[in-house]
């Protein structure tokens, strides 16, 4: 399966894709990593990674049409079998899902649908929650609204601050995106309305 990815950042969990790849353990085709910052550090681990890399800065298109149709034509230039948003901070417009002829998922750092947007960790702070967590899910025309892949809680303690938060949402985020794609990868998805199902080899 031929995947990219899409990151702004740093580009964490982009790292524990390239890191099971290596290992042989996501035996997907990693084809290119795009970014819409020249200088994200995403594209440095997928450069030393030898991944193919492109940047496409919001400055050098006169809309956000503009910059998507060139997203989308490298896109279709790789081949492209799965779309992997990781720290992609820009909203892909409906525009581009429906032109879209593959799955693109994303990870979000809470129990979707509760919190979605920007700053999750801090909504679940702010809101006094007991339980969060990260969410996989396929990515449709709404915010964090797409069908639900895979969810994992993590605790919020007392003494909690959107950072501490983070940074263990964080952790378990980089285990459970690697197992999401690696379920698609091995065709164990199947889409039914909103719910995805996991079959099992039983």
């Amino acid at each position: 399966m031929k995947v990219v990815v899409l990151a702004s950042g740093r580009g964490s969990n982009l790292q524990s894709l390239i890191d099971e790849w290596q290992n042989g353990s996501l035996p997907i085709e990693f084809v290119g990593v795009g970014s819409d910052k020249v200088k994200a550090h995403a594209l440095i681990r997928a450069e030393n990674a030898g991944i193919v890399t492109r940047a496409f800065p919001r400055d050098n298109y006169q809309d956000r049409e503009a910059q998507e149709t060139d997203i989308l034509n490298w896109l279709e230039e790789l081949g492209v079998e799965l779309l992997v948003l990781a720290g992609y901070m820009r909203v892909l417009s409906q525009e581009f899902i429906r032109k879209s002829d593959y799955p693109i998922i994303n990870i979000h750092p809470s129990l979707l649908p509760a919190f979605p947007g920007l700053r999750a960790q801090k909504q679940a702070v702010d809101y006094g929650v007991k339980m969060s967590g990260c969410t996989v899910h396929f990515v449709d025309e709404g915010m964090d609204s797409g069908p639900i892949i895979l969810q994992e809680p993590v605790p919020v303690y007392s003494e909690d601050n959107e950072q501490t938060l983070a940074q263990r949402i964080l952790r378990v985020e980089h285990k459970i995106y690697p197992e999401a794609v690696r379920l698609i990868m091995n065709g164990k998805i199947k889409r039914e309305g909103r719910k995805v199902i996991i079959q099992t080899d039983s």
